[in-house]
């Protein structure tokens, strides 16, 4: 991988004389950012982590997802892409953090289904259960050790799969952390951080978006029925449940394999450790067996 200088340098044939050095930016748990003024304008430039392509990020897949997104005017514009970077428009804007997106839910609903219903054909698909098993053995490969939750984790996978009622593939974020959702000046919610960008079911955006959001009870109403356009029938509201024990299980699943990988300064172990709890504590919610009887209906 080029040093950030060198790619900042690299890239003023297209964007114009750099000003000044990139300065990082703060955040990410998989990348490095920076932010590099070109020609007086403002980009931010994402260097590609280590190895990440085992983490199921395919980089063509991220830069049409992303410039899709940008079209659509729920994603900041794509500048530049090459080999292990992508450099996007600067947007001013605030981080919403965990528990606040109470006054943007369904500026957001609205947002994932314009990009849902795109039409977009992404080379690489998204699917937990697969994911758990390349992760599992790219993780003994590389002489980690599988926590005992992982063999609960893929059999809970397998059995909320074969509940969900069938749902057609649809281009997806697949990675609606906190962090990824932005407020632009002016209010306007953004997306951002499409690598994990894959055809696969939509009902994972929506259910990935409401377990890391907090979401209430109320507000999963709330996303549901601006995604839908309609009142949420009780098979939708069950397979938005199902679709956060899925993503739980997916995210810690990411991170006993990061922690094997990745070069970043972050406890991945804690990090899969919260993770696979929370999955697990779904499970004992006494609502979760009829979730899997309604998800089908």
């Amino acid at each position: 991988m080029a040093p950030i200088g060198e790619i900042a340098h690299r890239l003023e044939g297209e964007l114009g004389a750099l000003e000044g050095d990139p300065t990082p930016l703060e955040g990410g748990i998989t990348n490095r950012n920076f932010r590099a003024v070109f020609g007086g304008r403002s980009y931010v430039i994402r260097l590609a982590g280590r190895e990440t392509e085992l983490l199921g990020i395919d980089r063509r897949a991220e830069a049409a997802a992303a410039g899709v997104a940008a079209e659509l005017g729920i994603a900041p514009r794509v500048a530049a892409a090459g080999s292990g970077y992508l450099v996007t428009e600067y947007i001013e804007s605030s981080p919403i953090e965990e528990g606040g997106l109470d006054a943007a839910l369904e500026q957001l609903a609205r947002a994932l289904r314009l990009f849902h219903d795109s039409g977009l054909e992404l080379p690489v698909r998204f699917h937990v259960g697969a994911l758990l098993e390349d992760y599992g053995r790219l993780t003994s490969a590389r002489g980690g050790m599988l926590p005992e939750e992982w063999t609960r984790a893929r059999a809970l996978v397998e059995r909320i799969y074969g509940a969900l009622a069938p749902a057609g593939e649809q281009p997806c974020h697949n990675d609606l952390l906190p962090g990824n959702i932005i407020r632009a000046d002016g209010g306007r919610v953004m997306i951002v951080d499409w690598e994990y960008a894959a055809m696969g079911d939509p009902r994972f955006d929506l259910g990935n978006l409401a377990v890391n959001n907090a979401l209430d009870e109320r507000a999963q109403d709330r996303l549901l029925g601006a995604y839908l356009g309609r009142p949420a029938r009780d098979a939708e509201r069950a397979g938005l449940q199902l679709a956060r024990v899925l993503s739980d299980a997916r995210e810690a699943a990411w991170g006993v394999l990061q922690g094997v990988i990745s070069e970043l300064d972050f406890d991945f172990g804690r990090y899969a450790g919260e993770h696979f709890e929370r999955m697990l504590g779904a499970v004992e919610d006494p609502d979760f067996e009829s979730w899997l009887a309604a998800a089908g209906g």
